[in-house]
């Protein structure tokens, strides 16, 4: 298909104005009520107040396990004149919940009693009226208002209206969402694919599934269609039935809303009524549609599953909550440091995803791969970090505000750890959370250098190393002490490891060393500039001769060694340097160069923090180094031993 079927954005709005424009065209649907039984209006928003059948209690009931007396027949009761009362006249024993016998106003306990036989009890204290007992309507009174219309309920309102004598309540409907997947490229995974065999070009249709979890957490009710391929006359049919049927409020097309030839979203929606805005300038989140077919929202979701989250938690939430008169609460929020800069588009409002952790009563915020594409980076987020849209990105150390997407009392509990890749910090993380207390890790990838400047301003409690000193032969303690100087830090031993060639099965190429990757027609991969594996790179070049400018790849750069070997696996490149147990993972084959150090490096004052203190048990557990040594690659044999560098 040529160019003139492709389409640019036509009415591209802001985040404030698409809101406008939608709430404007549909902020005055309402939907429906129904009546409910009350244990299952749970997160139901009320559609008008309610009251009290009863009270509650209904009765006067005995607060404690004791005898229940009128308070005015104990007056004078002391050590030295203590009170007899006789059982069944003018004592009545009681236990917790009981009604409160006739002419009573109050309980002693059962251990305040010197029980002198079955019939009479001493006491050595008065009651006072109305001691441990619950008055009538002491928590609700027959037809007050309990709660008002609008207010969403909780486990704990139900708790509260069956107390109350109600049974049923009348609720706003849940607003009814149709998600329709489209595209030639996703398959169900129920239809029985195998997710390790997949046929080249197609991939497990998953964000119809994540939006459906979304509209239930506001109170929608979705439904799934099944996927629609690139065709957009079945596209406009399923939308069309959709909208006819009076069951939903809302419909998500899930794919084609961008600029592309196959994305079909736009002609859809403008082939059946109103196309509203077309291009939202967020970033990730620039492609949604917005239209208006017989009076139904009509939204194009982008395909990549960042800017599909952003665009239905931004846009689509508010609307969904605004029908049935619940409130779209705000994100808590937390001001934090900004790890590193953050450059962004001038005139796109940026959502940067970002892992918060305490460092020196400070709240860091190291940001997450920015991909639209990236849907493991909304999982590990801790929070979004907003970049407004007449700014050019924030700069390092900048004080941010962060939207919580976790409780702030688990940022206080994280470990945060900034450095080189590893695969043994994926053993850690997962040793760490296995055991109570709450702590995590939370590890950024910005390779040896970078993690050793962050120890020195402060912006992380460790950082994962393998720099080695040509001059000499020392891993890590040079450095240390050349970009931390004056910082008392603990060189944490974790293991030595297998550094190498990652290659494709059978190593079709020949590859036998670092010099061949400088052979016409190889193509490499590297890792970033700052990396322990591209200084020891560098190194053997220098050594060899080598000018990188040869090498094919040299300047392609990725952040973990398992990027290195995805990129190897898939053909993008024949190989990279990187570790065995990377190699291993993806059935590379692995061509040996070197065996290295790779140690964490703590500040000193970290040293007794319960995280800290955590993370060193896990590492000198025997656990840990059976779970290592089964990576391949790896010794373990000084794994767990500490030396004081300053």
């Amino acid at each position: 298909m040529g160019e003139s079927a492709r389409h640019i954005y036509l009415k591209k709005k802001s985040l404030p104005e698409t809101l406008s424009i939608l709430f404007s065209r549909f902020g005055s649907v309402e939907t429906s009520t129904e009546t409910v039984p009350t244990p299952q209006a749970v997160g139901r928003v009320l559609a008008e107040g309610v009251s009290a059948v009863v009270s509650s209690p209904a009765h006067h009931l005995s607060a404690m396990d004791g005898i229940a007396v009128k308070a005015e027949e104990t007056f004078g009761a002391s050590e030295n004149t203590p009170l007899s009362l006789e059982v069944g006249k003018n004592a009545f024993f009681v236990n917790t919940g009981n009604l409160l016998p006739h002419n009573t106003n109050a309980v002693i306990m059962i251990e305040d009693l010197n029980i002198i036989d079955d019939k009479t009890v001493e006491i050595i204290a008065p009651a006072y009226p109305w001691q441990h007992v619950r008055k009538a309507g002491e928590d609700i009174v027959a037809t007050e208002l309990l709660f008002p219309g609008r207010h969403v309920i909780t486990p704990y309102c139900v708790g509260a209206l069956l107390s109350a004598g109600v049974l049923s309540v009348r609720v706003k409907k849940q607003p009814g969402v149709l998600i329709i997947p489209t595209g030639d490229e996703i398959v169900d995974w129920e239809v029985g694919y195998d997710p390790a065999s997949l046929p080249p070009g197609k991939v497990i249709e998953s964000n119809s599934y994540m939006l459906g979890a979304l509209a239930a957490s506001c109170g929608a009710k979705s439904e799934r269609h099944a996927v629609v391929g690139d065709d957009p006359e079945a596209i406009t049919n399923a939308v069309k039935k959709a909208v006819q049927s009076g069951e939903y409020q809302a419909v998500l097309l899930v794919g084609g809303s961008s600029a592309g030839a196959m994305d079909y979203s736009r002609k859809v929606i403008t082939s059946l009524g109103d196309l509203l805005v077309h291009g939202v300038t967020i970033m990730p989140g620039k492609p949604l549609i917005i239209g208006d077919v017989n009076g139904v929202p009509v939204f194009g979701m982008p395909g990549y599953p960042v800017s599909s989250v952003i665009c239905f938690e931004e846009i689509v939430k508010p609307l969904l909550c605004r029908m049935q008169g619940m409130p779209a609460r705000p994100r808590k929020t937390v001001g934090a440091v900004l790890a590193k800069k953050a450059a962004s588009r001038l005139g796109v409002e940026e959502f940067l995803r970002v892992k918060l952790g305490k460092v020196d009563n400070k709240i860091v915020a190291t940001q997450l791969p920015r991909g639209a594409g990236s849907v493991t980076s909304l999982a590990d987020a801790d929070g979004f970090v907003r970049i407004p849209s007449d700014t050019e990105g924030l700069a390092e150390a900048q004080v941010v505000t962060a939207e919580l997407l976790r409780p702030e009392t688990d940022i206080e509990k994280t470990i945060v750890m900034v450095g080189s890749h590893d695969n043994t910090l994926d053993v850690i993380a997962d040793m760490i959370a296995a055991r109570d207390g709450g702590i995590r890790l939370a590890s950024s990838h910005v390779g040896s250098m970078a993690g050793l400047v962050a120890l020195a301003k402060g912006r992380c409690h460790a950082a994962g190393c393998h720099l080695l000193d040509p001059r000499t032969g020392l891993y890590n303690v040079p450095f240390i002490r050349k970009h931390i100087p004056g910082i008392p830090v603990k060189l944490v031993k974790l293991v030595s490891r297998e550094q190498g060639l990652m290659v494709r099965p059978g190593n079709p190429l020949g590859i036998s060393g670092i010099a061949d990757i400088a052979k016409k027609g190889i193509r490499f991969v590297n890792r970033q500039p700052g990396s322990g594996t591209r200084i020891l790179l560098d190194h053997r070049l220098e050594e060899l001769g080598i000018d990188p400018v040869k090498i094919n790849g040299y300047s392609n750069d990725e952040y973990t060694h398992m990027s290195v070997a995805v990129a190897v696996a898939s053909g993008a490149a024949d190989t990279g340097l990187g570790i065995l147990a990377a190699a291993r993972a993806l059935g590379l084959d692995f061509v040996p160069v070197v065996s290295e150090e790779y140690d964490l490096v703590i500040p000193a004052r970290f040293f007794d923090l319960p995280g800290i203190r955590v993370l060193m048990d896990v590492i000198k557990s025997p656990e840990f180094a059976t779970r290592v040594e089964a990576l391949g690659g790896y010794s373990t044999a000084d794994t767990g031993r500490v030396i004081d560098v300053c």
